[in-house]
């Protein structure tokens, strides 16, 4: 069976056709810096046009859709209800679901006899406790307008988490681990009996890490205060948290081998904030599972970065926990995802 994963991100897109009957790339195509200055690929639209492949002899195509609120915990085959759901989730997850149903409609354009099928990064997480996944608001505010935390990465996280089972040796309902998705966007998530209980990206992918643009977790009054006091729009306070934070906002950089090389003391001071709050996650977990077989590295930093994981690891509480680097793969994994429900 040749499965076609479609994974739209905010500025690119990854194609990958699979062989199921040996998890063969059969083709790869990976589209970047869609719709920024000076590129020629405008829209995600112009992006799978380029591609040189004939939609309609495949015998699937999967979509990662980031957000599924709690509508979606399973992979699902696309039709026009599903369509208007994922659109209606678009204020939840405004730089990713655009992107991701984009996809999903001109796969149907090229393929419209093709099953199409979502899978979600939230689904992962679906499962969690209720004392993880609410906040401490009104709770009419959970019962009437679903605000809670949902996670993302689930695929990644849900990836590695069977790779590591492999590697121990242990079946994945008996493996507790801390799985750490470090990239541009970046997720801690805590894994108890190949579940997931906790995860530090919340109603959107904003909460949690320090990440390239993105704040992580800041005190809620500090929105309020700058609209108030400072007088920025509700529009230039999200431009001001998703792009203009992180280690970009410390530093000037995002690209953490720049950063590391770099002599500047913001640049250290960035590298400083991002470790501390992956090892608070990690001793946060640490107390949650109580046992824990494995921290897991994955994603461009997690897997590349040997400085970002020898400082993560350099505290007492961790340094005797067994550590794994495993190379995600989150096509494949919507790839099989696909396969379980087509057969």
């Amino acid at each position: 069976m040749k499965i076609a994963v479609i994974n739209s991100g905010s500025s690119s897109l990854k194609f990958k056709l699979f062989d199921m009957k040996t998890e063969e790339v059969l083709y790869s195509v990976l589209v970047e810096h869609i719709g920024e200055i000076n590129s020629k690929i405008k829209t995600h639209h112009e992006a799978l046009e380029s591609i040189d492949i004939d939609f309609s002899t495949l015998d699937v195509i999967g979509h990662r859709v980031v957000h599924g609120g709690e509508e979606f915990y399973q992979p699902t085959v696309v039709n026009d209800k599903v369509i208007e759901k994922i659109g209606a989730l678009i204020p939840l997850a405004p730089l990713h679901n655009p992107a991701n149903l984009e996809g999903i409609l001109v796969a149907q354009k090229y393929a419209p006899k093709v099953p199409q099928i979502a899978v979600f990064d939230t689904a992962f997480h679906f499962h969690m406790p209720k004392e993880a996944y609410l906040y401490a608001l009104p709770f009419e505010m959970y019962e009437k307008h679903k605000i809670r935390r949902y996670g993302f990465h689930g695929t990644s996280h849900s990836f590695v988490m069977k790779k590591a089972a492999e590697i121990l040796q242990k079946n994945v309902d008996e493996l507790n681990l801390i799985t750490l998705h470090l990239g541009n966007g970046a997720s801690a998530c805590a894994i108890k009996n190949g579940v997931s209980i906790d995860t530090s990206m919340g109603f959107t992918p904003l909460e949690g890490l320090v990440m390239g643009s993105r704040s992580g977790d800041i005190d809620p009054s500090i929105v309020i205060y700058m609209q108030r006091e400072l007088g920025l729009s509700l529009d230039e306070v999200d431009k001001l948290l998703n792009r203009e934070s992180g280690l970009l906002g410390i530093c000037g950089d995002n690209d953490v081998r720049s950063i590391i090389e770099s002599d500047d003391e913001k640049a250290k001071l960035a590298l400083d904030m991002m470790i501390r709050r992956i090892q608070k996650y990690i001793g946060s977990y640490i107390v949650l599972l109580g046992r824990v077989d494995a921290i897991v590295f994955t994603g461009g930093i997690g897997e590349n970065s040997a400085y970002v994981r020898d400082r993560v690891l350099d505290n007492s509480l961790i340094s005797g926990v067994k550590n794994l680097v495993i190379k995600t793969d989150e096509e494949l994994e919507i790839a099989k995802e696909c396969l379980n429900i087509t057969g």
